[in-house]
C-alpha cells in the first residue's frame, strides 16, 4: 500500500454505492445480492449490465434487493464527423434517458467521446449541442445529466472533455439545473485546478456525481488496472472533503476496472471495498 492516510472521518455507510463494472463477472441480479447482503445500498447501473433483460426486469432486480440506483452510466459519445451519425448518437441518448427513468435513476452519466483528428473545441460543440438536444426528454423525466471529464490520455479518441473546467463551460453555456458534472477522482486528481473547479461547481449546484478508485504506482494497464482505495496515489479523503465542502452529499460511488479484481472472489473484493471504503475514502 502506497499511502499513508491521516486520521479522517468515515464517509456514512448510507452514501455508498458501487458500480456494476466494478462487480464486471456478476450478473445484474447478482451483484444486487451481493450489494445488499453487505449493506451496500446503493447500485450504479452499466448499460452493459442490462444486455438480454428489459428495463422492467432490471428495475424489478434492483427493487427486490432493496437498493437505490444513483446512475445509468454510460449515455454521452456525441461525438462524430458525420451530422446523420451525430443524430443517431443523440437518439441513442435520448433512449437512455427513458431507460433512466424507468430504472428510476438519479442521473445518466455522460463519456462525451471523441474523434481522432478533429479539434477539440469543435468537438465540445458538438457536445454541447448534444445535449441541448436531450434536454427535452431529461426534463419530462427528471434525470440530471452529468458530463464526466476523462483524464487526458483518452482525448484522442473517448473524451474530449479532460478538465473539470471544460465540463463547466458547457453546464454555464446551458444553463439548465439538469445538466452538471460528475467528478471522478481517477480521472481529475492531477488537475492544479481541481479545488478552484469543485468549488465552482458546487457554488452552480452543479456537482451531481463524485466516483472514487485510486492509481496504482506503477499503473500495469490505463484502462483495467484500477486500484481499490488506499493502493495509490490519489488523496481520496482530501478531494472528498472538497466536494463536501462544495456543498455535495450525495453517493460516494466505487467505480473500479482491475482485471487483478475481477479475476478474484467477488464476495471477497466486496468486502475489501467496504473497508477500503471506511478506512480510505
Amino acid at each position: 500500500m502506497i499511502q499513508t492516510r491521516r486520521e479522517h472521518a468515515a464517509p456514512d455507510r448510507d452514501r455508498l454505492a458501487v458500480h456494476t463494472m466494478t462487480t464486471k463477472p456478476l450478473s445484474l441480479a447478482e451483484a444486487a445480492e451481493a450489494y445488499s447482503r453487505r449493506g451496500i445500498p446503493g447500485i450504479s447501473v452499466w448499460v452493459e449490465a442490462l444486455e438480454g433483460m428489459t428495463t422492467a426486469s432490471a428495475k424489478q432486480i434492483v427493487d427486490d434487493a432493496g437498493l437505490k440506483v444513483p446512475a445509468l452510466v454510460r449515455g454521452g459519445f456525441f461525438c462524430a464527423s458525420d451530422s446523420v451519425e451525430r443524430q443517431k448518437r443523440v437518439d441513442h441518448n435520448r433512449n437512455l434517458i427513458e431507460t433512466a427513468a424507468d430504472l428510476d435513476a438519479e442521473m445518466l452519466v455522460l463519456v462525451v467521446g471523441a474523434e481522432p483528428g478533429v479539434a477539440l473545441e469543435t468537438q465540445r460543440g458538438w457536445v454541447r449541442d448534444g445535449i441541448e438536444s436531450i434536454l427535452p426528454e431529461a426534463e419530462a423525466a427528471n434525470v440530471k445529466l452529468a458530463i464526466e471529464p476523462l483524464h487526458p490520455m483518452y482525448a484522442a479518441d473517448k473524451s474530449c472533455i479532460n478538465r473539470i473546467a471544460e465540463a463547466r463551460v458547457i453546464c454555464d453555456q446551458l444553463d439548465h439545473c439538469l445538466v452538471g458534472a460528475a467528478v471522478d477522482v481517477y480521472h481529475v486528481w492531477w488537475d492544479p485546478d481541481l479545488n478552484r473547479e469543485i468549488k465552482l461547481l458546487g457554488e452552480a449546484g452543479r456537482l451531481f456525481g463524485f466516483h472514487i478508485c485510486d492509481w496504482r504506482v506503477p499503473t500495469r494497464d490505463l484502462l483495467t488496472d484500477r486500484g481499490l482505495m488506499g493502493d495509490g496515489c490519489i488523496d481520496i479523503p482530501g478531494i472528498r472533503r472538497e466536494v463536501e465542502a462544495a456543498g455535495f452529499d450525495g453517493w460516494i460511488e466505487v467505480e473500479i476496472f482491475s482485471e487483478e479484481h475481477w479475476a478474484a472472489d467477488q464476495g471477497d473484493y466486496l468486502d475489501k471495498i467496504i473497508q477500503r471504503y471506511e478506512t480510505h475514502s
